[in-house]
């Protein structure tokens, strides 16, 4: 697999991995199986922590320049970075996608896949409107009245990655829950391909999720363009959507400046099966999520040895032939296993510790396994619900949390497009009586002007100190 320039569009620049030097032979890829807790837990462990190597992450410092020429140079640096890493001749009046080319991509894309994305945006958005967070107010009986206002940011970035694959779910999944939450100025931006055009069905997707501002450029020089506005493309105040390692830490560095969704890393997928799974279904789960990314993460823990083995022969098999097969191979080779435990209890603690992406409960009955559940990205529950739904159509984002922050993450959904505004109000009856604590605490912490804030609405004028001497102040 060629390695992309820094900057280009692909999703992820790979060095070689340095845990394993097995070759790629089908009798090498067949599943690792792990019977021992111990190394179970090892193994997860150095798997979640895949993309945390310094030959990765060790690029700041181009990424920095990036940013900074942009911040400078405007659309000057902006051209002369795709005419450098895309390898794409752009004037400022290419920049932005015009009608001509919204209205043609229409014509480009079959009936059956425009109901497709028509179909998922009408279950997205009944989703994510269902998720809208709900200002309140409450009146209390001493005269208090608290609250809390949500208000949507005034413009959201996009983006959208390419190289490998076009992802037009992915301009769904991020579009449309800012739209639902009131986002009145959402800009999409994506890499453009050799010949400056952009994928149609992208540009569909975008126009069916309510976007019309869409400029072809990619990279972290999309992020710094987004983050600190050019000449052409304005800056924003939240920037979503998945990248490659560059556009990841792009993110990074200009949150603060702006809000992020996350630092994505690459997809995985953790599948808990009992003997009730059919291997087939499991092990071309387990392949569609290695298909993304060689650095993409596919995982089976199950109670059943035998299945253990039936999965690993049918990950082979599978493989054979698979139009992505040098890719999918790396990531099944380095990232992909299969752990036997003694109990679903069990299957339950490791799930947990890796804290998946996605997770699959491929059990007989996996409401019942839900309640041993504590951390993942999204889970897909019964033997009839592979991830792929969810990638495309449920509903449920697809944005979610990886390399196990699902410990304290979640899915981006609509509450990232906005936020949130205490509102208090105090009668003076209510003022006067929490005055005293009030000046108690103002007092601990040496801010004598706090108090005298209260005091002066709750006692007389003449007993609120006018003068302090210095020592005092």
């Amino acid at each position: 697999m060629g390695v992309a320039h820094p900057l280009g569009s692909l999703d992820f620049s790979l060095p070689r991995c340095k845990t394993s030097h097995r070759r790629f032979t089908h009798h090498a890829l067949m599943l690792r199986i792990i019977n021992q807790p111990n190394e179970a837990r090892a193994e997860l462990q150095r798997i979640c922590a895949r993309t945390h190597d310094d030959h990765i992450f060790n690029k700041e410092a181009t990424v920095r320049e990036v940013l900074q020429a942009i911040k400078r140079k405007g659309d000057q640096a902006l051209i002369q970075y795709t005419c450098e890493f895309d390898k794409v001749a752009l004037t400022a009046k290419d920049l932005r996608v015009q009608g001509p080319e919204l209205d043609a991509a229409y014509q480009q894309v079959s009936k059956a896949l425009l109901d497709a994305i028509r179909l998922a945006c009408q279950n997205i958005e009944a989703f994510h409107r269902q998720r809208m967070p709900k200002s309140w107010v409450q009146f209390e009986e001493d005269g208090v009245v608290l609250g809390k206002r949500y208000t949507p940011v005034d413009k959201a970035g996009i983006y959208v990655p390419g190289g490998r694959a076009a992802y037009p779910s992915t301009v769904l999944m991020n579009a449309i829950p800012a739209r639902v939450a009131g986002v009145s100025r959402i800009v999409m931006v994506t890499p453009p391909g050799k010949e400056i055009t952009l994928n149609p069905a992208v540009l569909v997707a975008a126009q069916e999720a309510g976007i019309s501002e869409i400029y072809r450029v990619g990279g972290a020089q999309a992020i710094a363009a987004l983050a600190y506005g050019t000449e052409t493309i304005p800056n924003v105040d939240v920037i979503t959507g998945p990248g490659n390692i560059y556009v990841t830490l792009a993110k990074k560095l200009v949150y603060g400046t702006v809000g992020i969704d996350s630092l994505a890393g690459p997809s995985e997928v953790l599948i808990i099966a009992d003997s009730s799974a059919n291997p087939t279904h499991v092990a071309a789960d387990m392949l569609a999520q290695a298909e993304h990314d060689p650095l993409a993460a596919a995982i089976l823990i199950t109670t059943d040895s035998g299945l253990a083995k039936q999965v690993a022969a049918a990950v082979a098999q599978q493989l054979e032939g698979h139009p992505r097969q040098t890719l999918t191979e790396k990531a099944i080779a380095h990232h992909g296993v299969a752990v036997v435990v003694n109990s679903l209890t069990e299957a339950a603690e490791l799930s947990n510790l890796f804290a998946p992406e996605h997770l699959e409960l491929e059990v007989a009955a996996p409401w019942e396994l839900l309640q041993h559940i504590r951390h993942a990205g999204a889970i897909f529950l019964g033997h009839s619900t592979p991830e792929a739904v969810g990638d495309y159509l449920a509903g449920p984002n697809h944005t979610l949390p990886t390399s196990g922050s699902a410990r304290y993450a979640s899915a981006l959904g609509t509450e990232t497009f906005m936020k949130h505004s205490s509102l208090i109000e105090y009668t003076p009856a209510a003022l006067q009586k929490v005055a005293g604590a009030i000046d108690q605490l103002t007092q601990a912490e040496g801010l004598p002007s706090h108090g005298d804030s209260v005091r002066m609405r709750t006692e007389s004028e003449s007993s609120v100190p006018v003068n302090r001497s210095s020592e005092e102040a």
